[in-house]
């Protein structure tokens, strides 16, 4: 296919926007970009998509996000408003969890994979929990995958909070999914390790974690999100938690640390020495009044900072619009997290840590780049270049804006027509679902 009549953002690590430019790709990567007149010269035999002079640039790319808690959109907690993450946790996450079916596992991943689809995220590494409907999980949101046509890296989050036999289910499932796509690659989807949080691990569960997991593949944990992390960790073994977790080599150039709020400055170093990659969901710590991490100080010790959801829409540039205004805002310092930062952390990291888990060039249009793209209508009455883009992305874009979408070179959504999926009758499913899922929440669990 080659699509013409665009105006290419490159993301590579010197940025183009090539003007009225085309690209080809030939089934999942990009073969060639460039002027107009000379690639449609050259690729006379092609299909032609034509994007009317809208940009193209590679999709968006989610670094940590929970499919499982699309149910809780518009779910009231009974009761008084919890007053910490913990209790956040003790009275939302922690019953609707235990509350999923493998119905709702399923629907669950993919009305959150129609929103991506819609929304330009192409990339998704999701952190699952259904402990009562745990077995073969992973294998049920491989098959949505399969199915929407979607990037995604799984795993299963491995907890001590519902007994050591779910502990030890959680850690085979993780196992059972990493030997599935040794045995069965599937091109668009690959494993992490899954692990809750330091606060419900006990040593036990992470020497058993950690004996497990393959060397290649990485652990995904929540690490201080909240205080009470912190808190435990220090009960439990008198270190903090990114002490405690490279104690038991949970840390490494694979993992994938989510969060990290209240890491302090030892902690950093300790990360940045590991090379682990950190995640960032502003939207999610501001809900949860968490605070904000000093991602400031993390970049500038060398960490490798992305960006995630946290379960939240998968409207990607929301992230980066909470990111730019909260620093500032809880730091009284206008200087804060310029738009610059975070498209080094969404669009620069975010894309580092894919092609790290794909082993193949992800969130960059480069030739021999998986072709992950999305066409996007945005008319700027202000001069837009490779330098000022991030603030046009933090200013004027907007996900309406989004009109086609594209993963491995397949068309999921052309001229905002879904092409991969149903999503009247997935909806309607869901909604049924929803409200079975909502009743046996607050019947069994409050």
């Amino acid at each position: 296919m080659i699509i013409i009549n665009a105006d290419i953002i490159t993301w590579e690590e010197n940025n183009r926007i090539v003007k009225n430019g085309a690209i080809v790709f030939q089934e999942d990567r990009i073969v060639e970009i460039g002027p107009l007149r000379e690639m449609i010269e050259k690729y006379k035999q092609e299909t032609i998509m034509d994007a009317h002079g809208a940009f193209i640039m590679p999709g968006s790319i989610c670094a940590h996000t929970h499919f499982y808690g699309a149910f809780s959109r518009g779910m009231a907690i009974p009761g008084e408003a919890p007053k910490d993450l913990v209790e956040i946790l003790e009275k939302l996450w922690w019953p609707l969890d235990k509350s999923l079916t493998e119905d709702a596992v399923k629907y669950s991943a993919l009305v959150c994979q129609i929103d991506a689809i819609r929304h330009g995220t192409t990339t998704l590494i999701d952190h699952h929990a259904s402990p009562f409907a745990l077995e073969n999980s992973l294998d049920i949101i491989a098959d949505t995958v399969e199915q929407s046509g979607l990037r995604a890296v799984l795993c299963y989050e491995v907890t001590d909070r519902d007994g050591i036999a779910k502990a030890e289910a959680g850690i085979a499932e993780n196992v059972r999914f990493i030997q599935a796509l040794r045995k069965e690659p599937k091109p668009r989807i690959r494993a992490t390790f899954g692990l809750h949080a330091s606060l419900t691990l006990s040593d036990e569960t992470l020497k058993k974690a950690r004996k497990a997991c393959p060397d290649e593949i990485g652990m995904h944990i929540h690490v201080a999100e909240g205080l009470a992390d912190e808190d435990d960790s220090l009960r439990k073994s008198n270190m903090r938690v990114a002490e405690r977790l490279s104690k038991h080599n949970i840390l490494g150039s694979h993992a994938i640390l989510a969060h990290a709020v209240h890491v302090n400055d030892h902690e950093m170093d300790i990360i940045a020495r590991s090379k682990a990659w950190v995640t960032h969901q502003p939207r999610s710590n501001m809900n949860n009044a968490v605070g904000l991490p000093d991602v400031d100080k993390m970049l500038l010790k060398g960490i490798k900072v992305g960006m995630g959801n946290d379960g939240f829409s998968n409207t990607m540039w929301d992230e980066w619009k909470a990111a730019y205004l909260s620093h500032k805002l809880i730091n009284s310092d206008p200087r804060r997290m310029q738009a610059d930062t975070i498209a080094g952390m969404a669009a620069y990291t975010n894309a580092d840590l894919v092609t790290q888990q794909y082993g193949q060039t992800v969130g960059k249009i480069v030739p021999g780049a998986q072709a992950d793209l999305i066409i996007v209508e945005y008319q700027p009455f202000t001069k837009l270049t490779p330098e000022n883009l991030p603030w046009h992305i933090i200013f004027g874009f907007n996900e309406s804006m989004i009109r086609s979408t594209i993963v491995a070179g397949k068309v999921l959504m052309e001229d905002r027509k879904l092409v991969s999926m149903n999503e009247k009758s997935i909806t309607e499913e869901a909604k049924v679902l929803s409200e079975e899922i909502w009743n046996h929440y607050k019947s069994r669990f409050m």
